[in-house]
């Protein structure tokens, strides 16, 4: 059996011996307590050799394995094992990585060792009693490691001031009985400030299931758990695990948790300890530090889980101190670097190419523009002559005619295009002038003119000129036919022929999108309230009196078409230069506007309340409609906003108030709701276009509502946090 464990052991130095350098002028020994792949040994090993990497330094690593086993037999045959090796080798320094290697080679110095210092790493308690013990006064140096206990418990109690219930988790390991007299000694200096259950004996499913549901007010504040109380010996990944399912907050020490489940605190980081000791290994062999010495490592870093602040609503800003977010939802530049660097790059390129495009933009506006005057001006000039003119197509379907064709023809100018001169004679009766004309629309007219007798049964002759057309952008060709009375100039224009050529393009401003989705945008809210007052008719118990409530219901439905028509009527004066301002009263236009939304805020119970302080000046100069419009439209905001709060059980009743008062020589409209308020993040951004918290907003309303009170009528318009809700403040100048 010994022999067994005698070549497990030659095995484990073997694959653990780790050269880092194939050549250096100094050779350092590491003894690791634990095994390979245990996170805290590894993340200072890191941190060593992330400081030697560069450096002339050879270190060769052992594991100890100390978690797995640590009985005394095994003690002694890795000592043999250890004494085996070093008969060949000699080292410059030896470094204990925690507390197992470092009472490891303090006990078996003599038997190992010669004359090399000892450097320790990692332990939370030095005794130079101990090092007495064994004469090695001279040797040892090492830095402690030191957890932010006591200030951590003052940090929870800061973020959970209503903390009722504390958890310390600490394993009965020997490193949990270092952590020991520091845990005590916290707990009595809070003088019972709040209640602690110090958890040493347990398993890892009855933690988890004993922190599986939320309670208030109570937190866990986890030391270290690798051994359980039958020896079991968890890993990492388990203890995360039940860390991350934990329904309380769970407050660690160091490192090795944040961002697996922990929601954080002062922590020690393990890969800065072994920086830290990296760097004193180095001072050691090159002399610069003298030796010997003890050192305790006290960097700390706020860290805290963004996802679990979040969940338990921890106020982190309280404690006034620096501190660093791990899950922190990425920001779109992160989420995009690799295209915002090349965007960058490219953006002396994009620029030119921008500016070439709004150039082109530009010139086909301009051109759009000048094309559409074009063919006003072209449909006018042709509705003036008298000649009849039509456009047919290739195959013979009538695009187009002016006014004078339909009257030539003594039918009713077609409106619906597309359809042949034949369907037209079908449909209607045109002797004699059908006849006259059949040659012609059966294209088997053999000369360019025809005599027509006309209803005062004179004779008329009309040259008909015809021409070909072909449009290259749509890729359609067709004739235009012209029918020019030439009765008085017969034989002075027998040879002569007229050719006319007319080029039809249609195009669109982009602008005009603009305009009628701001139309749109401007029509919703009347057809809400129309939809609001069908629906309580629908739901109208009072059969008796039908007729008259239809006749109330058509008048108002008959209200709400007709300030939906104001609107767009006075939404088509508000883009005309022409435009003039009248001269109004202010209240008469929310009073009026109230009326037409008082059955919708009837129905959602939400009172409306009108104050003017008494000798106010009512009347101003602006734009009625408008105004009103934009009255409108903050009211429904705040209606929605309080519709919001009451689904939500927050308030039972709804109110808006509306004060009317003077200052300065202005009118100035208060609207003020109890909806709840608008977001302080949100409340710079809410009049900029395209700006909505709605899930079905399109962020025009208030932005139109902006342009109309600043631009049109030269007031001002800004907005507030109420008590308890939204704020908007209009001032307009008052008529001299």
């Amino acid at each position: 059996m010994k022999f067994k464990v005698f070549l497990f052991l030659i095995s484990l130095v073997l694959l653990s011996n780790i050269n880092l350098f194939a050549n250096g002028n100094k050779n350092i020994l590491v003894i690791n307590s634990y095994h390979r792949g245990f996170q805290w040994s590894d993340d200072v090993l890191n941190g060593i050799e992330s400081v030697l990497y560069d450096k002339k330094v050879n270190p060769t690593v052992w594991y100890m394995d100390s978690k797995r086993i640590a009985s005394s037999n095994y003690y002694k045959e890795l000592k043999d094992l250890y004494k085996l090796q070093l008969s060949k080798s000699k080292y410059d320094l030896v470094v204990a990585i925690d507390k197992f290697a470092y009472e490891f080679t303090l006990q078996n110095y003599k038997e190992l060792f010669t004359d090399e210092p000892v450097f320790f790493v990692g332990i939370e308690q030095f005794s130079q009693d101990e090092v007495k013990k064994y004469n090695l006064q001279k040797k040892v140096s090492g830095l402690l490691e030191k957890r932010a206990i006591s200030d951590i418990i003052k940090m929870i109690y800061k973020l959970m001031p209503r903390l009722k219930k504390l958890y310390i988790i600490n394993d009965k390991s020997e490193n949990g009985d270092d952590s020991d007299p520091f845990i005590q000694s916290a707990i009595n200096d809070l003088n019972n400030k709040f209640e602690v259950q110090y958890i040493r004996s347990s398993t890892l499913d009855d933690l988890k299931e004993k922190f599986s549901t939320h309670v208030p007010n109570e937190a866990v504040f986890f030391i270290r758990f690798y051994n359980d109380k039958d020896g079991h010996l968890y890993k990492n990944s388990e203890i995360a695990e039940m860390i991350n399912a934990s329904k309380i907050p769970v407050f660690t020490t160091d490192t090795l948790f944040i961002g697996k489940g922990s929601t954080g605190g002062k922590l020690v980081p393990i890969k800065d300890l072994g920086i830290k000791s990296g760097k004193d290994i180095l001072g050691i062999l090159d002399n610069s530090l003298p030796t010997p010495f003890i050192q305790t490592a006290e960097k700390f870093e706020y860290k805290f889980d963004f996802e679990k602040v979040k969940e338990f609503k921890l106020p982190t800003d309280t404690l006034k101190v620096e501190y660093e977010y791990v899950n922190y939802p990425e920001s779109f530049l992160d989420r995009n670097r690799q295209f915002v660097d090349f965007v960058f790059m490219m953006s002396p390129f994009l620029l030119f190419l921008i500016l070439g495009l709004i150039h082109n933009l530009y010139l086909r506006i301009k051109s759009t523009k000048l094309l559409k005057q074009r063919m006003e001006f072209d449909k006018v000039l042709l509705n003036s002559i008298k000649a009849p003119i039509v456009w047919q197509d290739e195959k013979g379907r009538v695009v187009d005619s002016n006014s004078k064709f339909c009257d030539f023809m003594d039918l009713p100018c077609p409106k619906v295009k597309g359809k042949k001169l034949k369907y037209y004679f079908k449909k209607y009766t045109t002797e004699p002038i059908s006849k006259t004309l059949e040659p012609f629309i059966n294209n088997s007219l053999e000369e360019n003119q025809m005599v027509i007798k006309g209803e005062d049964n004179k004779e008329y002759t009309y040259m008909i000129d015809q021409t070909n057309y072909t449009e290259d952008i749509f890729k359609t060709k067709g004739t235009v036919t012209v029918f020019t009375d030439i009765t008085k100039e017969k034989q002075a224009l027998k040879e002569k022929r007229k050719h006319q050529e007319f080029i039809i393009q249609q195009s669109k401003l982009a602008e005009i999108g603009e305009v009628f989705s701001s139309i749109a945008h401007q029509w919703k809210t009347p057809l809400v309230e129309i939809a609001t007052i069908a629906q309580e008719r629908l739901y109208s118990d009072e059969a008796e009196n039908i007729d008259e409530v239809n006749n109330d219901y058509v008048n108002d439905i008959m209200v709400q078409v007709k300030y939906m028509t104001e609107t767009i009527n006075s939404f088509q004066k508000f883009i005309m230069p022409s435009t003039q301002k009248i001269v109004f009263d202010i209240y008469e236009s929310v009073e009026e506007m109230l009326e037409i939304i008082r059955h919708n805020m009837k129905y959602n119970y939400i009172n409306v309340n009108v104050n003017v302080e008494p000798e106010t000046n009512l009347m101003i100069l602006g734009y009625k409609n408008e105004l009103m419009q934009t009255l409108l439209n903050i009211v429904n905001n705040a209606k929605e906003s309080i519709i919001k709060q009451k689904s939500k059980d927050k308030i039972t009743q709804g109110s808006i108030t509306i004060n009317i008062k003077n200052i300065n020589n202005k009118v100035q409209i208060d609207i003020e709701d109890n909806g709840g308020g608008i977001p302080h993040k949100y409340i710079d951004q809410i009049f900029e276009p395209y700006f909505t918290t709605k899930k079905d907003g399109h962020g025009i309303g208030l932005y139109m509502a902006r342009l109309i009170i600043e631009d049109k009528i030269g007031g001002k318009i800004n907005v507030s946090n109420a008590k308890d809700g939204a704020r908007f403040t209009i001032q307009l100048e008052l008529t001299k």
